[in-house]
């Protein structure tokens, strides 16, 4: 049997601090990169969530708070129920919803206005380990969202779990040039259907 000899504790510093996970983004990139390259990796870099219950207004003070746009929304037992972005928080979905129920903007709540886990079409991280930085371009303004969520089987019993994100904003800015997806024209379009009223 082999000895092992205690290591050496010492105290723990008056303002220390700790480790986080951190994925650095390349300055640039080209359509004929890996898509990987583009993805925000959920095993590099925490993902940013919030409750249902929680107030539009706290959704989009922890999105300024985390530099983030998307935030994965979660019950206690860290299932994924939906998401919510920047786009719903600002544009029809709460002002829908306040015209619809009578109550108050600071009463909306995020599962008032989020996309819902049923409504989610989600990419394999297979598919995208294969891919470029093109495929997911094209593939976002198909799908006219600002973000794309990517899945993996790794986990126990093959369930999914949300690997990644793309956003057209980070991509947009590693390739230098604006990515245009059809979600804005949806909001001019229920903007114009609202008018119509």
């Amino acid at each position: 049997m082999v000895d092992f000899s205690p290591l050496p504790p010492s105290d723990l510093a008056q303002g220390a601090t700790y480790y986080q996970p951190l994925q650095t983004s390349p300055a640039h990139v080209e359509l004929r990169d890996p898509a990987v390259r583009v993805m925000t990796d959920l095993k590099a870099v925490m993902a940013v969530t919030i409750g249902p219950e929680k107030t539009v207004d706290a959704a989009r003070e922890r999105m300024v708070r985390h530099s983030v746009r998307l935030l994965l929304v979660i019950d206690d037992q860290e299932t994924v129920l939906g998401l919510v972005t920047a786009t719903d928080i600002l544009g029809e979905k709460p002002v829908q919803f306040i015209e619809k129920s009578g109550c108050r903007r600071e009463d909306v709540l995020v599962r008032n206005i989020m996309t819902p886990q049923e409504k989610l079409e989600v990419l394999c991280m297979k598919d995208v380990a294969a891919a470029k930085v093109g495929h997911i371009v094209a593939t976002l303004k198909k799908c006219g969202r600002q973000h794309a969520l990517v899945v993996d089987t790794e986990g126990p019993g093959h369930a999914q779990q949300v690997r990644g994100i793309f956003s057209t904003s980070q991509v947009s800015r590693l390739l230098g040039t604006e990515i245009q997806t059809l979600e804005i024209a949806q909001t001019f379009a229920e903007i114009q259907v609202q008018l119509a009223k």
